[in-house]
């Protein structure tokens, strides 16, 4: 297990990175740091992996520090952005480099037997005697996660491997790391600032903002129980939508719409409604087209394929809603909506979930 204790971390001008992170990750689990830029998610990555130095907080791999150790100690593989192949020698080689040399190396008979079993698994072999400028993006990453992995680390850090990949190769190779890093059984953290690649291959996510982790779960928590109102606006594509409430007795109301407390599944409520205002979030495929309710006008549609998004303004906010592709809607048709309030979330105006 990888144990993070009162993480912080504080640069010489007085910039707080990191405020008091702590995590567990289990043994053999995949666990993304997810955020925005800045947001201190590669700065947690270096400490582990001992690139950085903490200003307060301890990092401890299965019950014994690390923090005083030499990164070359700590039985780490890294693969980073720019995958940082050695452009003069053959995949193999490249892959082999890390056996063959320092205190620990080994024949380079015996290197190239390892280096098989790796290219074996992801899927390089046919490669192994071109240099790094015959492969193409994808296949430079795979050489770099093989290398990565031929040490046999107890931990695999990966900071954005992909952000170098386009659209569709980031999508194919993103799978194949999540089944190579499993077929391994290597502990893995994967560094992204891509919503959809950390759902899509994590066993937790631990999601970031300012230096402060604001939730740290399963994925599909993130997204279905978002902590604050942070967590609701960075997970979800298309994005929530967010409208400004007044509280006036047993409703909740604005300019274009109101709606009742009553309607409210009340063991979802996680506190009493004492406050004057609140954030309502309704995420776009949880208004529900009908034949009465909130009627706005169509003021854009974008076809995504099997659903389409209806584009509309409500209390001055742009706003979508989730429809089927199928349905006969035009720009400027007006439409009625309705509110799943089963799926909905109510936030105060700090961001705390209350609902």
């Amino acid at each position: 297990m990888i144990e993070i204790k009162d993480l912080n971390k504080i640069y010489e001008n007085g910039y707080e990175a990191l405020k008091d992170i702590d995590l567990k990750i289990p043994d053999g689990a995949l666990v993304t740091l997810l955020g925005p830029s800045g947001c201190g998610k590669s700065t947690v990555l270096n400490i582990i992996a001992g690139i950085l130095d903490p200003t307060h907080g301890d990092i401890l791999f299965d019950d014994k520090s690390v923090i005083n150790l030499h990164p070359k100690d700590r039985n780490i593989g890294m693969v980073f952005q720019n995958y940082a192949l050695y452009p003069h020698m053959t995949v193999l080689e490249n892959i082999t480099f890390p056996l063959t040399v320092g205190d620990n190396k080994i024949k380079r008979s015996e290197a190239n037997k390892v280096a098989q079993k790796y290219m074996d698994l992801t899927y390089i072999t046919d490669y192994k005697d071109k240099k790094p400028n015959q492969l193409s993006g994808g296949q430079q990453q795979r050489v770099a996660i093989a290398r990565a992995l031929v040490q046999n680390p107890k931990i695999l850090l990966m900071d954005e491997p992909l952000s170098n990949l386009d659209a569709r190769l980031r999508l194919s190779i993103r799978e194949e790391i999540r089944d190579i890093v499993k077929d391994v059984g290597v502990t893995t953290i994967f560094v992204t600032h891509d919503q959809e690649e950390a759902l899509s291959i994590s066993d937790y996510i631990a999601l970031i903002d300012d230096g402060v982790i604001q939730q740290y779960d399963i994925p599909q928590n993130l997204y279905l129980e978002p902590a604050n109102l942070f967590v609701a606006k960075f997970i979800g594509n298309p994005i929530i939508n967010i409208y400004e409430m007044r509280k006036i007795e047993n409703s909740l109301v604005s300019d274009d719409f109101s709606i009742s407390l009553d309607d409210f599944d009340k063991n979802r409520f996680k506190e009493i409604l004492d406050k004057d205002k609140y954030l309502i979030g309704i995420r776009p495929e949880h208004f529900k087209l009908a034949d009465s309710g909130i009627i706005v006008r169509v003021e854009n549609i974008e076809m995504i394929g099997r659903y389409m998004i209806l584009h509309f303004t409500l209390d001055g906010v742009a706003s979508r809603v989730i429809a089927d592709s199928k349905l006969k809607i035009n720009k400027n048709d007006k439409v009625a909506l309705t509110i799943d309030y089963s799926s909905i979330y109510l936030f105060e105006e700090d961001g705390k979930r209350v609902y």
